[in-house]
């Protein structure tokens, strides 16, 4: 570990924590690259302007825990539990969640783009406000979820089950209404042109 001269913000580098308990734990100005951690328990943690880049997380407890203005970027999250966790305002741009439970989850802004969640289990999860270009959603559950005002652009949606999700504001560009399960989907009057046009419509105002 290597600390500025200030004393202010860590950095750790190609380190592995294995089996900490960190529940509770108020985590503030730290950088983690190269790093592993594996049956860390981040039970009702939090976590403000702390950096993880490249960084391996196996069997982690996130159940609970806040995480404000902190980056996860290009992580690995394997089997990881994030029971009731809370992402706000916080960066995972190229970061995979593999095997890992998702529910419920809360997203406030932020930047998930090329995020990976193919097959995940999103029922009910809140993201709203957040950048989720080119993020692979492939065969996702996203029943009775709320994506609101997020930005889908480029993104894999190919088999994503949005049955009653709320996508209002959201940019749908990349949707094809025929291959995503769909009932009950909340759009928005300008959302539902677009999905018309995805479906070869020509939309024309009334004579």
């Amino acid at each position: 570990m290597t600390e500025s001269t200030q004393g202010r913000t860590a950095r750790y580098e190609g380190e592995t924590f294995r089996r900490e308990d960190w529940y509770g734990d108020e985590l503030a100005e730290r950088e983690y690259v190269d790093c592993e951690f594996f049956d860390v328990d981040l039970t009702e943690a939090t976590t403000r302007q702390v950096s993880f880049t490249n960084c391996t997380f196996g069997n982690v407890r996130f159940n609970a825990s806040r995480h404000t203005d902190s980056a996860f970027v290009r992580c690995t999250f394997t089997r990881c539990n994030f029971f009731e966790a809370e992402f706000v305002g916080c960066k995972l741009v190229g970061s995979v969640f593999d095997q890992s439970s998702l529910r419920p989850l809360k997203v406030l802004g932020g930047d998930w783009s090329f995020v990976g969640l193919p097959g995940a289990d999103l029922r009910g999860i809140t993201v709203h406000g957040v950048r989720m270009r080119e993020a692979d959603l492939t065969g996702a559950n996203c029943t009775d979820a709320v994506l609101a005002d997020v930005d889908l652009s480029g993104a894999q949606l190919n088999r994503t089950r949005f049955t009653g999700c709320d996508l209002r504001g959201s940019d749908l560009s990349a949707l094809d209404p025929t291959l995503v399960e769909r009932t009950g989907a909340i759009v928005t009057a300008e959302q539902s042109i677009v999905l018309a046009q995805a479906l070869g419509f020509e939309v024309r105002p009334a004579r």
